[in-house]
């Protein structure tokens, strides 16, 4: 959508460790990023280290940018600009701070901040996974395009983001979570514990029998590839269980959403032993309380990454229908389908477009309403 303007964003990646500013200029990134320690234990301390990033980037510009855009982890009210709120990484802002707007007076710059999670499918949904597929879909041929994506994120916890028709849901409270879902191996706890980073290193090691083995996640990788010593049956075991808990999660929001799905985050790197059991999840049969059998998902589920399920997926059950009591035909397509794919871009590059575009968006709408009164 803005992967030809010239205007410039300056953007932030904040995490609990560092805090990484860049710019993004027609979808892409310009200029050096500059790393600076997060400080997030002393708010005075981190606004401080935030003010100065920021302050660093715009003067290694050629131009100012027209807004700050960025992620913020943890819960907030983002179109206020407050974080506040359980925050593991920021303890310093649990008690609320109002950075959108404190930012907007320092730099006198609109100032936009969203759930990572959120921007992650907003990038994909406006430079990612979205638009390739529909490109794709047009070339081979097919008739359908695809306006509704859900992104969901791998890694240190289970995040998602919805966009639909082309816009993202925000929510009324800024609250749109997956992490609190019911688990399917056990409902009485979230899904985030079966489907993040902590999860593949504790199934390991019950698994294993080895509860306090220090592996990480890419170690346990390893193992089942068998390029490190281990126990690759554990290993593979432990990446399945995390699909089964993920594609129920994954059900839940398709049958929803009607969305084509894209998935991001470190974990990615092994859904070669993930995708089979999270696609077998949401391909499940669920019944009747009168034993009639129907599909969890109401739609078809295909591997938009498999070539020959994108085919399929492409094409579906179209035909030619005749329009009753006259010689014109229309194309009917009675296949409902969805489709899941690992993002080609990356996570972090998604979350930046995605900031990216949500802010000239906002900005865009915003001349429109002014020059309408």
């Amino acid at each position: 959508m803005y992967s030809f303007d010239n205007r410039i964003v300056a953007t932030l990646d904040a995490g609990g460790t560092n805090l990484v500013f860049g710019a993004m200029r027609a979808c892409d990134y310009v200029g050096q990023t500059i790393t600076l320690p997060s400080n997030s234990h002393d708010l005075d301390l981190c606004l401080a280290t935030i003010v100065d990033g920021f302050t660093r980037l715009i003067e290694s510009l050629d131009e100012k940018p027209v807004a700050i855009s960025f992620a913020f982890p943890g819960p907030a009210d983002y179109p206020a600009g407050i974080i506040g709120g359980y925050l593991p990484n920021f303890p310093s802002f649990r008690d609320g701070v109002a950075l959108g707007p404190y930012l907007s007076q320092k730099f006198n710059l609109p100032v936009f901040i969203n759930n990572d999670g959120d921007l992650f499918a907003f990038g994909e949904a406006t430079g990612g996974i979205l638009p390739a597929i529909n490109k794709r879909i047009a070339d081979l041929g097919g008739h359908k395009q695809y306006k509704n994506l859900v992104g969901f994120t791998f890694g240190t916890g289970l995040g998602i983001g919805e966009v639909i028709n082309g816009n993202l849901n925000t929510g009324n409270n800024s609250c749109v979570e997956a992490f609190c879902l019911r688990n399917a191996h056990d409902p009485s706890i979230i899904a985030e514990d079966g489907a993040a980073i902590r999860a593949i290193v504790r199934e390991y090691g019950r698994l294993a029998g080895q509860p306090d083995h220090g592996l990480t996640p890419y170690d346990i990788f390893q193992i089942a590839e068998g390029l490190k010593p281990g126990n690759a049956e554990a290993a593979r075991l432990a990446f399945e269980s995390f699909g089964e808990v993920a594609g129920d999660v994954f059900a839940t929001a398709v049958t929803l959403l009607d969305a084509v799905v894209v998935v991001g985050g470190g974990l990615t790197g092994a859904m070669k032993y993930i995708k089979p059991a999270l696609l077998r999840t949401m391909r499940e049969q669920i019944r009747t309380i009168g034993g009639e059998q129907l599909p969890r998902v109401q739609m078809r589920v295909f591997d938009l990454d498999d070539e020959g399920e994108f085919s399929t997926f492409v094409l579906g059950d179209s035909r030619e229908l005749k329009v009753y009591g006259s010689d014109t035909t229309v194309v009917y397509d009675p296949m409902k389908r969805t489709g899941i794919a690992v993002s080609k871009i990356g996570a972090s590059k998604a979350i930046s477009i995605g900031a990216y575009t949500y802010a000239l968006t906002r900005l865009d709408e915003e001349k429109l309403t002014n020059a309408a009164k």
